[in-house]
């Protein structure tokens, strides 16, 4: 409990010192857009096949399980839709990236940290925890729109691509459950949703990184504890903003 309650504060510490105003920005914005290619783009194909099938999963489970003849066919499409929009582009897909994107960013930090690259910049006067986490948690926050849109659309296209194969249900009655009372705040809800985690994700992980003492091997420790401790605050996050935005 009472290093939990440190890890905290030194969390707190580190983000302070990170939400600092640049001191060059112009530097600022080269490394920001190194960054939302190397954590955005370079995750935007993990994402595309994801997406994709589990949309096509998702909407095969339902069909399957959902033939009753007391429940119209265009039910698939409309649990679909729900599913796809409010959980699996947000949440899950968050939970999935936290393993690449949130690996990646501790090593990286790390491994500055070991060599004695930000010792370096300290000994500069430079304010190492700003010109190296921000632009990584900025552009990331930044992107996850983009990646949650393309989920999105991945996602319930694959459910298409089912019905257009199997018939079960026909594409036109899954469409037309996708389309059935569709409520745009759903949208902006799952978008909200993931930029909260986008944050979450890229400022744990720097923070593990940052704070890493000794060698390679506890660069993968941290890593990996980096990985842990996003999914179990995503999770936590997720029930806590469900309750207050729609309960």
């Amino acid at each position: 409990m009472v290093s939990s309650l440190e890890n905290v504060g030194k969390y707190v510490e580190l983000m302070k010192r990170v939400m600092a105003p640049p001191d060059r920005i112009r530097e600022f914005f080269k490394e920001f857009s190194k960054e939302v290619y190397k954590l955005g783009v370079n995750s935007i194909w993990l994402v595309m096949i994801i997406s994709f099938f589990i949309g096509a999963v998702i909407v095969m489970q339902i069909a399957i399980n959902v033939a009753s003849p007391l429940l119209p066919r265009f039910t698939v499409g409309v649990v679909s839709r729900e599913i796809i929009l409010l959980e699996f582009s947000s949440t899950i897909m968050c939970l999935i990236l936290s393993g690449k994107v949130g690996s990646n960013i501790a090593s990286e930090i790390g491994t500055m940290r070991v060599t004695e690259q930000i010792d370096a910049l300290e000994i500069m006067g430079v304010n190492s925890a700003n010109y190296l986490i921000m632009p990584k948690v900025s552009a990331f926050v930044f992107f996850m729109p983009v990646l949650v849109a393309m989920s999105m659309f991945l996602g319930l296209f694959g459910g298409y691509v089912i019905c257009l194969f199997t018939g079960t249900p026909p594409v036109s009655t899954y469409i037309y459950g996708i389309q059935f009372f569709f409520r745009e705040s759903f949208v902006w809800t799952s978008i909200l949703k993931s930029m909260i985690y986008g944050f979450i994700i890229a400022s744990v992980s720097a923070y593990y990184g940052y704070n890493v003492k000794g060698g390679s091997l506890e660069v993968g420790k941290a890593s990996t504890d980096s990985v842990v401790i996003n999914n179990i605050l995503i999770l936590a996050a997720d029930l806590v903003f469900t309750q207050l935005v729609m309960g």
